[in-house]
């Protein structure tokens, strides 16, 4: 063999695995100088007849990840009649799992690639929560798969970041006696929106104890339950204008009612 050679990598999907194989192996050999063709999501024999055409032309390994039976099977042939060297990656750990675990794999192209997908939205779900988390910028709004308003302390930023994990997109506003509501509380979609509700004496109690760990005066009119129940007043009117449903938070796990506000805003779409 001369110094130079190339490697294709064949994929039904991405092909990075071959690609990462690949390239690790042929590193081995510094003395030998090496190009590398990628060919991912390959799914006829005609694109496969193609590609073995041009790796005749030049001194050629194949290197492949292929789950699809037919289109596997049909590149093993044409590498063996042209005496073409191969390296099937997936298929001896596929095998071993196999009898390992006495189960059949689904032969699923690009399933890293879909959970990778999946992870990658979870991670931009929970940063836009995180941006929008409290008020902080209500152009989110406009933005966001789940609206979420209520007074301090009803749950709305623990809702967002256990829903952000479930891909929503969520935006959580505060409801303020005497603070001016975002405009684009009533320029989205109703159904994007919920209000959350609680009873005033948990409410107080959930917020004397985040006064006590916080080292403050339990004397401000934050744990006042007459000044909570103006405040939930006030909520709830706002809730009345904006016409959104509402749920009750009292005593209310996070991941109950998490999935009763899917249910009310996006059932059906994700």
């Amino acid at each position: 063999m001369t110094n130079e050679y190339q490697i294709y990598i064949l994929s039904d999907a991405v092909g990075d695995t071959a690609e990462q194989v690949a390239r690790a192996t042929a590193e081995q050999f510094p003395d030998k100088e090496y190009e590398l063709k990628k060919y991912p999501y390959i799914e006829t024999t005609s694109k496969i007849d193609q590609i073995i055409e041009e790796a005749l032309k030049t001194s050629t390994i194949i290197v492949f990840t292929m789950v699809d039976a037919e289109i596997k099977n049909y590149l093993l042939s044409v590498c063996k009649s042209h005496n073409l060297p191969f390296i099937d990656i997936l298929s001896p750990c596929l095998n071993q799992f196999k009898e390992f675990l006495d189960s059949t794999p689904v032969n699923q192209p690009g399933i890293i690639r879909k959970l990778d997908e999946d992870y990658f939205k979870r991670v931009e779900a929970v940063e836009f929560a995180v941006k929008y988390d409290d008020g902080k910028d209500p152009r989110g709004i406009l933005k966001a798969d789940i609206v979420l308003i209520g007074v301090s302390r009803s749950s709305k930023t623990p809702l967002s970041m256990y829903l952000a994990h479930k891909n929503y997109k969520v935006v959580n506003i505060p409801l303020v006696k005497g603070a001016k509501v975002p405009a684009e509380i009533y320029q989205v979609k109703r159904k994007k929106v919920v209000g959350l509700m609680i009873d005033p004496l948990e409410l107080a109690e959930i917020r004397r104890e985040r006064i006590r760990v916080l080292g403050l005066d339990n004397s401000v009119d934050y744990v006042q339950v007459e000044k909570i129940m103006e405040e939930i007043d006030y909520a709830d009117k706002v809730m009345k204008k904006v016409g959104c449903p509402r749920i009750d938070m009292t005593r209310k796990a996070v991941e109950e009612a998490a999935n009763i506000i899917i249910d009310l805003t996006h059932n059906g779409l994700h």
